[in-house]
């Protein structure tokens, strides 16, 4: 499969303050990256609009990080059809992810949109920040809704203490493949008084949703405008975001020696290559009986 390139694509990831320092923002455009792990994963248009919002997230949450090596992890462990979505991404603005079950169809909600509550259902959302320390940072919160938004929301509140919005969407097109993805994330700094506060509010109970932004032509830029409107908004950079993987045989091959010996024996026993899938993005890795014996040694 042809992966695309940064010329090719035009996902991106804005990073602004307003009011001062009193708010930061962050906004996506992430369709592109979304088509590709929804190629990799041949998922189904609920599952795409699940993964889809978790990696728009993932990518605006790892531009939030300053070093080279810091790594995030979402990690949805859920109880519905979905059973969980994995995202990591970098500060560089790499993002991948896969979910556990690509295949779920199910009816539309009430709203008579893709039900993404239905198909992850309950459980905890796990946030882990490796930011090169002994031990990582793990915040886990109970999944809200399971939208994704508004347990991201709750997360932030809860365990960062940092009072956020945040908006994610996806629209899949009638031949599943990604027609809008992207979002926002906004934050009160410990600063912000009642004024700005009251001026965010009142700008984000008047916006549309997130892809009908997208499809009015909005880029993030225009998304922050008008969600920090009346707040003196300052565009501190902008970020590409891409779906890579770092992914090799060499990596597969170190997972794989780390089984047991007894089982190792088994596969050689058995006379036949193997092939291991990467999670991530689906590419396959044949070892043939002579690599699976050098294993063993």
């Amino acid at each position: 499969m042809k992966q695309e390139t940064r010329q090719e694509a035009n996902d991106y990831v804005i990073r602004a303050t307003a009011a001062e320092g009193a708010v930061r923002a962050f906004a996506v455009s992430s369709r592109h990256l979304t088509e590709r792990a929804r190629q990799c994963h041949n998922m189904s248009p609920v599952i795409s609009a699940a993964l889809g919002r978790l990696l728009a997230a993932g990518a605006m949450m790892g531009v939030m990080m300053k070093g080279a090596e810091d790594l995030l992890t979402l990690q949805i462990i859920s109880d519905g059809p979905a059973k969980g979505l994995v995202v990591t991404a970098d500060a560089a603005g790499n993002v991948k992810g896969y979910p556990q079950a690509a295949d779920v169809d199910l009816p539309a909600n009430a709203l008579g949109k893709l039900d993404v509550g239905g198909a992850v259902g309950g459980g905890i959302l796990r946030v882990t920040r490796d930011l090169g320390l002994k031990e990582p940072y793990v915040g886990t919160t109970q999944l809200q809704t399971g939208e994704i938004a508004e347990d991201l929301t709750y997360y932030f509140a809860s365990s960062e203490q940092t009072p956020s919005s945040v908006g994610l969407g996806v629209l899949v097109d009638t031949d599943c493949s990604i027609r809008q993805a992207g979002g926002f994330i906004l934050q009160l700094m410990p600063q912000a008084d009642d004024e700005v506060i009251a001026q965010l509010e009142k700008n984000i109970s008047g916006i549309s949703p997130v892809t009908d932004m997208l499809e009015r032509g909005l880029t993030p830029e225009d998304m922050l405008e008008e969600l920090l409107k009346g707040l003196e908004m300052k565009v501190i950079d902008s970020v590409p975001v891409n779906f890579v993987c770092n992914c090799s045989k060499q990596r597969v091959q170190k997972a794989l020696a780390s089984i047991s010996k007894s089982d190792m024996q088994s596969m050689v026993d058995d006379g036949e290559p193997i092939e291991v899938k990467c999670q991530f993005c689906n590419t396959a890795y044949t070892f043939d009986v002579e690599e699976l014996k050098k294993m063993l040694e």
